[in-house]
Order: structure tokens, then sequence, then C-alpha cells
């Protein structure tokens, strides 16, 4: 039981700084926002999560955040949103495959996961992590929220001519960028999880 509890802790340990140093590689994607950058450490996250179970995907997702907010230019809301956005993919995932580990519903838990964090992308984006970002970027360059927003909607606009306001942020700028990362991270799960699963379960 001792040894069970101490493997788990390392491999959770050993993703996580896998993921963390992932995080840091980020690339562009032609037409979306310049703040959205794809990176590819929610596929550790998932293997581990698979793996080792949702829980270990929330640890995972969590150490890795805490590390990169230490070099953050977002005030800790980039790395806020990637932590909600994650889990919200990582955790449906998860608990759908621990209950019956086959590749139906491993397929069933990715569509499941990738549905749930495009529909907790634009939500929370709309609602809570663009505002507040908003305000932070506000308060620090002295301005009022409303120019602060146009600023982030300009810059983006010269990306995509479709995004005029937050609502068309979201429609053409988040959901689109989510739902083309979870497609990815889907394929990229489903094609190395079988190799790799030996050596990730406890």
């Amino acid at each position: 039981m001792e040894n069970t509890k101490t493997r788990y802790i390392a491999k959770v340990a050993i993703l996580s700084a896998l993921a963390t140093v992932i995080m840091f590689i980020e690339t562009p994607i032609p037409f979306m926002p310049p703040f959205l950058k794809l990176d590819l450490s929610e596929l550790i996250v998932m293997l581990g999560a698979f793996a080792l179970g949702p829980l270990a995907g929330v640890l995972i997702e969590l150490v890795k955040n805490l590390v990169h907010v230490a070099f953050t230019i977002t005030g800790g809301i980039g790395e806020l949103a990637n932590f909600i956005v994650g889990c919200a993919y990582v955790v449906p995932a998860a608990i759908i495959y621990s209950r019956n580990k086959n590749i139906k519903t491993a397929i069933i838990g990715l569509i499941a996961g990738s549905i749930s964090m495009v529909v907790v992308a634009a939500f929370m984006n709309y609602l809570v992590l663009i505002p507040l970002y908003v305000k932070i970027f506000a308060e620090q360059f002295g301005t009022t929220f409303d120019k602060s927003l146009q600023s982030i909607v300009q810059t983006s606009a010269q990306k995509n001519s479709g995004i005029i306001d937050l609502k068309t942020l979201i429609l053409f700028g988040v959901i689109p960028f989510n739902a083309i990362k979870v497609v990815i991270i889907s394929l990229l799960t489903f094609i190395t999880y079988k190799k790799v699963s030996p050596i990730l379960k406890v």
C-alpha cells in the first residue's frame, strides 16, 4: 500500500514537471487572437489522468500552472484560465474512462471532455476571465475598463476582422481556438496512451 502511494506521488510529480516544461513551448495559431497560444501540456495531463485517475489530472494541472504563474505576464489570469479549462477537459474524460477502461470509453471520454472544455472556456472567458484580465490591465496602465477591452479587441481584430467586441472575441477566437486544441490533444492522447500506459500505471 505504501509503495503504491509512493509510486503514485512520484509519477504525478514527474508528469507535473514534464507538463510544466511543455507548457512553456507555445505556438500561435493563424487567425487566432495573439493571447491564445497552443501548448501540448494537456496531453501529459490527460495521459496522467487516464492512467492514474481524475485526481491525478487535477494535481498535474494545478502544479504546472502554479509553477508557470511565476513567469506570467497576465497577472495569473492566464494560468487560472488554463487550470479551469484544463480541468473541464481532463476530469470528465478521466471519470468516464475510469469506469470501464477500453477504447470505446476512451473515445466517449475524450469527446465529452472536449465538449465540456469548449463550453466552459466560452462561458468562463466571457463572464469572468477576460473581464478580470481587462480590469487588471486597465489598473496597471491607468486606463478605463472600456479602453482596455477595446485595445484587446483591436489587437485580436488584426488576426480576424470578424472580432469587433467581447462576444465576437469569444465566438471567433476562444471557441475555435479551444476546439482546435481539444481535437489535437484528443488525437494525440488516443494515439499515444496505449503505448505509454504500462509505465504510467501504478
